[in-house]
C-alpha cells in the first residue's frame, strides 16, 4: 500500500506499518522553447498548358481540381493534411490567446432563443430554441391570445399559468426534420398558405445536393402525400390555399420547370411553363394580397415579367414587362394597379438607381403603357419599396444618408412623374451612422405596422416595428452590449423567467433608445481619391479610448462585386479587435453598391490587391475566397448562372477574356515578391472548390520570396461556418489572432 505524505509525517508511516515515498517540492516546469520555423507545404508541380480563344497560359497545380483522377485526389488529401499541421504549427503559442478570444466572443454569438414573432392574419408566427436541442421549432398562437402569452424564450413559452391553457401550436420541430435528412436541417424556403392549414417548405439533402419540396397540414402536423418534388427552387400559394406552384432545377442547377400541383389531388403535377433555352432562368413569387403570381424569366439578353391570376392559374400566362439585358425586377398589386420595382435600363441607357413604374390592371395596350411614378431626382434614390393595403414604404438614400418614409395610397393618376416632395410622405427619425436597412418580413398585406432592421457600424441590428400610419416606432429587438443583454419586444416575463434568462429585458433607455456605442466607438465617414481620382466613400471605426497619436493598426474591408453595398454592420467579432486598438475601416470601392475582410468575390479584390502592392500590407485574411476565374468560368465544376458571367466576364467574348486573364489574381502573382502574412480560409460547401485556394496558396509559396515571419495559410473547413455558433467564434477567434500575431500588437 502507498500512501503520499508530507515530511513531517515518516514517523507516523512507519508506526502504521505504511512505505514513504519522498515527494520533491513542486517546481513550475520550464517553458517549452518554440518548435523550429515550421516549412509550408510543397506540393508537386505538374505543368499543363491551357489555350482559349488565342490566349495561352500554363498552370501547376491544375491537378488539384482533377476530381476524377484518384491519384491526383489522394496527393490532394495528402496536402490538406499538412496545410492543417503548417497552420497549427505557425499558430503555435497562440492557443491561450485564441481561448481568451473565444471566451469574449462567445456571449457576443450566443444564439437568439427565440425570434421576433411576426404577423400574418390572425396569427404569429416565430421560431424558438428548446434547451439542449440544436435546431429551433417553428410555433404559432393567436394575435388575440398576445396579452396572455407569458414569454416566448421559455420552453413552456405557449402555456398560460392564469387559465391552465397551452396558447402555442407547435408546427415543426427540426430537430425532427434533421432525422429526416441524415443529422442535417437547413431549410431554404418556406411560404405559409393564406388560409393557415399548409407550410410548404425546401430541406436541403446534403447527400444528393439539392432542395427538397414537403408541404405539411399544419392542423393534423401531418406530411401531405404531394407535392414532394425534388431540385425545388420556387414556391407560391394559389387558389386561397388549395394548390401550390413550384419551380424545379434542371441538373445544373438552372430553374426551367414551373408545375401545379392541388393539395389533397391524386393527379399528376401540371406542367405550365419549360424553358428550354439553357441561358434563361425562372424564379416566382405571390403578391402579398395573394392575388396574383408573377413568373420572372432572366437571360443576358433581356428579363420578362409574366402574369398569373392566382385565383385560376389555368386561365392563362400574361406577359406585362420586357426589359434589356438581366435586370432586377419585382411586380406588387395594390388595389387594381401594378407597381414595378426595376433598374432596367431606361431609353436605351443603364439606370444609374433602382426606380418604380405604375399600370393598371386592366391596361389593354400592346405593349402595356408603365408611367414612371416619381421624378429621377440627382439626390435621391429608391433602395427598396414594400406595399400595405394603405401604404407604401420607402427605404430612400438622399445625399448618401438612409431613410425610411411611409406614402399614403393612393397617389395621383394622370398627373405624370411627381416629386417626392409633392406627396404625403412621414419619415421615421433614425440614428446618426445608419449603413444599411433591411425590410421584413413584411408578409402580412392588411397590416399598417412594417418590420426593418437597422444596422449601423456603432450599433447592434435592431429589429424596429414602424407604424406607417401615424410614425410611431419600437425597437422589438436588439443586443444591448452595454448591459449584455437582449431586448425583446413582446410578451410580459415573470421573475422567475428573468432569473433564468438574464439577457431578457423590456425596457429601453431613455438617453439612447438605440442602443448606440457611440459614446465609446467612434465612426467616421471621408472621401478618398482613388489612382484615376475616382472618389471612393471610406467608413472608419475606432475604439475612443485606444485612439493613439502616432497610429494604431488598422484593418480594411473591401468587396466591390454584383452592386452589393458592402456590409458596414457592427460586427461583433470585431469589438475585440477594436477594444485592443485597431481602426477597422471600410472602403466601398467601385462594383459594389455603395459606390458603382475581403469575402468570396471581395477575395478576389483584396487578393488583386497583393498583388499590385505587395509590400503595401502586413497581412491579409482572405475569406471562400474567388481566386482563379480563368479556370472557374472556363470549366465550372459547380454551376454558375448568368448574373456570374455578366459580373466577371464571358470567356467565349475575346475581350472579356483578356480582361480575365489582366485582374484574376491566380494568374498574375508577382515573381520574387515580399508578400504579406495570408490566411486563407475555405469550405468544402462554398461555391468556389477548396482547390481554387490551394492553387492560388501553393503558387504564392512558389514564386514569393519565403519569410517565415509572412506566413502563407490555409485553413480548412468542413462545415458552413455561418450556419453554426460555435464554429463562428472559433474562426473568428483563429483569424483575430492571426492578425495580433503577425501585426505584434
Amino acid at each position: 500500500m502507498y500512501l503520499l505524505a508530507h515530511r513531517c509525517c515518516r514517523h507516523n508511516l512507519r508506526r502504521l506499518g505504511l512505505r514513504y515515498i519522498h515527494i520533491p517540492r513542486y517546481k513550475h516546469p520550464e517553458p517549452q522553447p518554440p518548435p523550429d520555423p515550421a516549412k509550408p507545404p510543397n506540393p508537386p508541380k505538374k505543368p499543363q498548358t491551357f489555350s482559349f480563344n488565342g490566349f495561352t497560359w500554363e498552370d501547376d497545380y491544375a491537378w488539384m481540381s482533377n476530381l476524377n483522377d484518384k491519384v491526383a485526389m489522394r496527393h490532394l488529401d495528402m496536402v490538406m493534411e499538412q496545410e492543417e499541421n503548417y497552420l497549427e504549427a505557425v499558430m503555435w503559442g497562440t492557443e491561450k490567446l485564441q481561448a481568451k478570444l473565444q471566451s469574449e466572443m462567445a456571449p457576443r454569438f450566443s444564439p437568439d432563443l427565440s425570434t421576433p414573432p411576426v404577423k400574418l392574419g390572425p396569427w404569429l408566427y416565430y421560431r424558438r430554441v428548446e434547451e439542449g436541442k440544436q435546431y429551433p421549432v417553428l410555433c404559432r398562437r393567436l394575435v388575440s391570445l398576445q396579452e396572455k402569452f407569458i414569454s416566448n424564450e421559455d420552453p413552456s413559452a405557449g402555456f398560460d399559468f392564469i387559465t391552465g391553457k397551452r396558447i402555442e401550436q407547435k408546427l415543426i420541430d427540426y430537430n425532427q426534420e434533421a432525422e429526416r435528412f441524415g443529422g442535417y436541417a437547413y431549410e431554404e424556403l418556406s411560404e405559409v398558405s393564406p388560409n393557415h392549414q399548409y407550410y410548404a417548405y425546401t430541406m436541403y439533402d446534403k447527400e444528393n445536393d439539392y432542395f427538397r419540396l414537403s408541404v405539411r397540414n399544419l392542423l393534423s402536423g401531418s406530411l401531405c402525400s404531394k407535392p414532394q418534388a425534388e431540385r425545388v427552387s420556387g414556391l407560391a400559394w394559389v387558389k386561397g390555399g388549395k394548390a401550390l406552384l413550384y419551380v424545379v432545377t434542371d441538373h445544373k442547377k438552372r430553374p426551367f420547370r414551373l408545375y401545379l400541383s392541388t393539395i389533397g389531388s391524386t393527379e399528376e403535377d401540371v406542367l405550365l411553363l419549360e424553358e428550354s433555352d439553357e441561358n434563361v432562368y425562372l424564379n416566382i413569387r405571390h403578391t402579398k394580397d395573394y392575388q396574383y403570381v408573377t413568373i420572372n424569366t432572366f437571360s443576358p439578353e433581356s428579363s420578362k415579367v409574366i402574369l398569373i391570376n392566382a385565383a385560376d392559374p389555368l386561365t392563362g400566362l400574361t406577359p406585362i414587362w420586357e426589359g434589356e439585358g438581366q435586370c432586377h425586377c419585382i411586380v406588387e398589386h395594390q388595389k387594381g394597379f401594378l407597381y414595378l420595382f426595376t433598374d432596367a435600363p431606361k431609353n436605351g441607357k443603364r439606370a444609374e438607381t433602382h426606380y418604380l413604374l405604375r399600370s393598371s390592371v386592366d391596361s389593354t395596350s400592346n405593349p402595356r403603357l408603365w408611367e414612371s411614378l416619381f421624378v429621377d431626382e440627382d439626390k435621391i434614390a429608391i433602395e427598396d419599396v414594400d406595399f400595405s393595403e394603405q401604404y407604401m414604404a420607402l427605404i430612400l438614400r438622399e445625399s448618401g444618408t438612409l431613410r425610411i418614409c411611409s406614402v399614403a395610397l393612393p397617389l395621383p393618376v394622370g398627373k405624370g412623374p411627381l416629386h417626392f416632395t409633392e406627396v404625403n410622405s412621414v419619415y421615421m427619425p433614425l440614428p446618426e451612422f445608419v449603413c444599411q436597412i433591411s425590410p421584413g418580413p413584411n408578409y402580412d398585406y392588411h397590416s399598417h405596422i412594417m418590420r426593418f432592421t437597422v444596422s449601423s457600424p456603432v450599433m447592434p441590428d435592431a429589429v424596429v416595428d414602424y407604424n406607417l400610419s401615424n410614425g410611431t416606432w419600437k425597437v422589438v429587438h436588439q443586443q444591448n452590449l452595454l448591459r449584455e443583454r437582449t431586448r425583446l419586444l413582446y410578451g410580459t416575463y415573470p421573475a422567475s423567467v428573468a432569473k433564468r434568462f438574464p439577457s431578457v429585458t423590456e425596457v429601453a433607455s431613455v438617453d439612447n433608445p438605440w442602443n448606440e456605442l457611440s459614446e465609446f466607438y467612434s465612426c467616421e465617414k471621408f472621401q478618398v481619391p482613388s489612382h484615376d481620382g475616382a472618389m471612393v466613400p471610406l467608413t472608419v471605426v475606432y475604439s475612443r479610448s485606444h485612439k493613439k497619436e502616432d497610429g494604431n493598426p488598422g484593418l480594411l474591408h473591401g468587396h466591390g462585386a454584383y452592386g452589393e453595398i458592402l456590409n458596414k454592420r457592427w460586427c461583433s467579432e470585431m469589438k475585440s479587435l477594436l477594444d485592443r486598438g485597431w481602426i477597422i475601416a471600410y472602403a466601398d470601392v467601385r462594383g459594389g453598391g455603395g459606390k458603382g475582410w475581403g469575402h468570396s468575390a471581395g477575395g478576389l479584390l483584396v487578393a488583386s490587391a497583393i498583388n499590385k502592392c505587395p509590400d503595401l500590407f502586413c497581412a491579409a485574411v482572405l475569406k471562400v475566397p474567388f481566386l482563379d476565374p480563368t479556370d472557374t468560368l472556363l470549366n465550372p465544376i459547380l454551376p454558375l448562372i448568368a448574373a456570374d458571367y455578366d459580373e466577371f466576364g464571358y470567356p467565349d467574348d475575346v475581350d472579356d477574356l483578356g480582361a480575365i486573364q489582366n485582374y484574376s489574381p491566380y494568374n498574375n502573382i508577382p515573381k520574387d515578391a515580399s508578400f504579406p502574412a495570408v490566411l486563407v480560409t475555405s469550405s468544402f460547401n462554398s461555391r468556389f472548390g477548396i482547390w481554387e485556394a490551394m492553387k492560388w496558396v501553393s503558387r504564392v509559396r512558389d514564386r514569393t520570396i519565403y519569410n517565415p515571419d509572412r506566413p502563407i495559410l490555409l485553413n480548412l473547413t468542413t462545415d458552413i461556418v455561418e450556419e453554426n455558433h460555435y464554429l463562428h467564434c472559433k474562426e473568428s477567434a483563429l483569424e483575430t489572432a492571426f492578425l495580433l500575431k503577425v501585426v505584434g500588437s
